[in-house]
């Protein structure tokens, strides 16, 4: 009779595979944590689009844009997270922030005030 062996899936795993695991699966939960804020902007002004920008290390830059014209944004640890956070979401994604796109924004009274306070007379950025 012939030896019959069954071996452990787990123990024939490097201890790089399982690292690289647990990264993606924590990838995972970061991506859905995403998700699900960027559906709560969704649902809370009438859908919403977006567009992703690269951070450098820090990570990647969710700008999300209402069909309302409210406007927020989210950091993502990666890239990758983002891309899969906003596709979870089910979000249209732009490439670039210009054109209609960028037209949508509907800025009020703090942001005009914050962006150019001291310029045309605002308050001061203090």
């Amino acid at each position: 009779m012939a030896d019959t062996q069954q071996s452990d899936p787990k123990a024939e795993q490097t201890s790089e595979q399982r690292a690289e695991q647990k990264a993606e699966r924590k990838a995972d939960r970061k991506a859905a944590k995403l998700a699900k804020r960027i559906s709560g902007f969704a649902t809370a002004h009438g859908g919403a689009e977006g567009q992703i920008a690269y951070l450098g290390q820090r990570g990647a830059r969710i700008v999300l844009v209402g069909e309302d014209g409210d406007w927020g944004d989210l950091v993502a640890h990666s890239y990758p997270i983002a891309q899969k956070a906003a596709e979870r979401a089910g979000i249209t994604l732009h490439d670039d922030f210009d054109g209609e796109f960028a037209a949508k924004v509907r800025t009020g009274r703090y942001e005009w005030t914050r962006m150019a306070g001291l310029q045309i007379g605002g308050p001061a950025n203090g």
